[in-house]
């Protein structure tokens, strides 16, 4: 117990001068220890640390995709749920990997029945490219198209796309360009152009302010958690180690962790024949930078972010530049924004008022909603899909309006 806190206690007892019984003041100690006893227990457990021990992908997904799509370039996707159903493509962020939708995977394919598949963009997670920094939109978005025309080739299934961040952009070109088939609606997470192109300006400052190297994968996690990049420490066991690489090797941290698990799960290997080669009040305290190991240490055991986004600066309009309306022009009537902040654009303001697209505002969440809240995120999507019947629900489905 502080000093200031007994002084309280003792304020408000009887004045000095006056003489009280023995079995009074034994009744006071008692609640003196007793209180004492209780501060203990409430420190020893609010210190008691989490575990950052990172978790195998194959706790969330199925199966594990190489997809072929040239002599230099092979794409990494992982699928769940069931064949026959309709299909929800995911597309993570800049700097994420697709592991950044494992616990959402995990939650909307048990609400409704359908296959997902989740991939790893050029430059990002275990997917290796001949040119890892292109990541223009149209880029990315032909890229896309091309493994979900492998995976799902001649499948009648309808194709729901579904992006976060620069993922939400790319779902958009990919739309309007019209590289997938049986595309039928395209769902956006915290992806506003004018927010975006503002928030660009301040990006690379942002970048330089992360940690650029960690001693341990559990370090990277726990800074995550820390800093409030990813609020649910769950998602961040199995989404950080995507973002990863070894210093000293290279290899990619979901890589090293299922080295070292032994993981058994099959991974599909093809090819794709192309005619021509074309490639706030949950919120922790911001976490100090991790502490490193000695110089020259790090060099061995270490790791650094898998892409340096600061190299791909050139290409960061691209992704937003004219978003917006692109958006509102999609050939398809099935459309969905999510976003952790009610903040619309000028065009986004006048599209929502016109009906022409869904808005779903979740407190409580930073940028990827998906991670922090994968429960709710599945339940708003789980809800679209049978709206729109697109989908069967599972047993014990909750249905629920849609609300901004």
């Amino acid at each position: 117990m502080s000093s200031l806190q007994k002084s309280i206690l003792k304020s408000r007892l009887p004045p000095t001068g006056l003489s009280y019984p023995n079995r009074l003041v034994s009744q006071i100690d008692l609640c003196v220890d007793y209180y004492n006893k209780i501060e203990n227990v409430f420190r020893m457990t609010s210190r008691k640390s989490r575990d950052y021990t990172p978790t195998t992908w194959d706790l969330y997904f199925k199966e594990k995709h190489s997809v072929v799509v040239s002599e230099t370039d092979t794409f990494c996707a992982y699928t769940a749920g069931e064949e026959g159903n309709p299909i929800l493509c995911l597309l993570h962020g800049g700097g994420f990997s697709a592991l950044t939708w494992s616990l959402f995977a995990q939650e909307v394919t048990g609400m409704v029945h359908c296959e997902v598949v989740a991939i790893d963009l050029r430059g990002h997670g275990e997917t290796v490219t001949s040119n890892d920094d292109d990541l223009s939109a149209d880029t990315l978005a032909r890229d896309v198209g091309k493994v979900v025309e492998h995976l799902f080739r001649d499948r009648p299934e309808p194709v729901l796309l579904m992006g976060h961040s620069m993922g939400g952009a790319v779902a958009v070109h990919i739309a309007h360009m019209d590289l997938i088939a049986n595309l039928v609606g395209v769902v956006v997470i915290d992806v506003v152009e004018g927010t975006a192109m503002e928030a660009l300006t301040s990006m690379q400052s942002f970048l330089r302010g992360r940690p650029s190297t960690f001693n341990s994968l559990e370090h990277a996690i726990e800074w995550s958690v820390r800093s409030g990049q990813i609020r649910n420490c769950e998602s961040a066991k199995v989404s950080v180690p995507g973002q990863l690489k070894s210093i000293k090797t290279g290899e990619v941290g979901v890589t090293m962790i299922s080295h070292e698990a032994g993981s058994s799960n099959s991974i599909a290997c093809t090819e794709i024949l192309e005619e021509e080669s074309e490639v706030d009040g949950d919120k922790e305290k911001a976490a100090e930078q991790p502490e490193m190991p000695p110089p020259g240490e790090e060099e061995k055991n270490g790791f650094t972010w898998r892409i340096d986004l600061r190299k791909t600066e050139q290409h960061w309009p691209s992704w937003f530049q004219g978003l917006s309306q692109t958006f509102l022009e999609l050939p398809v009537d099935k459309m969905l924004l999510l976003a952790g902040i009610d903040r619309l654009d000028k065009a986004l303001t006048v599209g929502q008022m016109q009906g022409k697209f869904q808005m779903q505002v979740l407190s409580h969440c930073g940028h990827t909603v998906h991670e922090d809240s994968p429960d709710k995120v599945a339940s708003i999507i789980s809800n679209f899909l049978v709206r729109h019947k697109l989908a069967e629900p599972c047993e014990n489905f909750e249905r629920s309006l849609p609300a901004c």
